[in-house]
């Protein structure tokens, strides 16, 4: 190779080094201002939905995740902090024919009803079947995600997020945003009069609520949740 040649292709190299270190380091930024809500060893910032306590069973750490065991039982558990606006991100894996689901705007004294993002195993879980809306980063049984979510093989981690900012709700997949609703829209009240939320009140708007992780009975993992609060910014 020609010195010319070389000093050129070094120079390139460098620059995109150069680049590479410098998004990493703008993302490290952005990350900074989470708040992390399960770090791997402890679930200080989780407690049953029911009881206000973390379940004694049901919900395990495993391998720097969150997990639920298969028929284990412990119930659902959410923050122990509420969000109205925030930026909610986590990464999840199901076993095989799992069914669970991240929920948000969960108000305690009606239960485990709110939006859902649905986690699924969309090919082996029967819900997979029943249409788009029940499938994975739907808003659950409301509105459908992109046909074309870009979704990991089952056994394999799923990186996700929830943004709600205003009015607007983003369900992300991989990194793709797969679903944009507005909230108190015409068309978000249309798709509810069709759903099983349909005489809830208070639904489709946003609420100051907790952050909810489903216990649907399956093996599910979840790890590296983190938060960044958006209120009164």
């Amino acid at each position: 190779m020609k010195l010319t040649a070389y000093i050129i292709l070094s120079l390139s190299l460098m620059g995109a080094v150069g680049a590479a270190a410098l998004a990493e380091k703008k993302a490290s930024k952005k990350e900074k201002r989470f708040v992390s809500l399960f770090n791997g060893s402890s679930t200080d910032q989780w407690m049953n939905a029911k009881s206000g306590k973390f379940p004694d069973k049901g919900w395990v750490i495993e391998d720097n995740c969150l997990k639920h065991v298969a028929k284990g039982g412990g119930g659902d558990i959410i923050t122990k902090n509420k969000y109205e606006e925030f930026d909610f991100r986590f990464e999840w894996k199901v076993a095989k024919g799992a069914n669970s689901g991240v929920k948000y705007f969960i108000i305690r004294e009606r239960g485990s009803l709110g939006h859902e993002y649905q986690v699924l195993d969309d090919v082996n879980h029967p819900d997979g079947a029943k249409g788009a809306n029940r499938q994975t980063a739907a808003f659950y049984d409301v509105l459908d995600p992109a046909k074309d979510k870009p979704i990991k093989p089952i056994g394999e981690f799923n990186s996700s997020r929830i943004l709600v900012k205003g009015s607007t709700v983003k369900h992300f997949l991989n990194g793709k945003i797969v679903l944009t609703y507005k909230l108190g829209s015409d068309e978000l009240k249309a798709a509810i009069a069709k759903s099983k939320f349909k005489n809830l009140k208070v639904f489709g708007q946003r609420l100051a609520g907790h952050i909810l992780l489903q216990d649907h009975g399956d093996a599910v993992w979840y790890r590296n949740i983190r938060i960044r609060d958006l209120g009164n910014k």
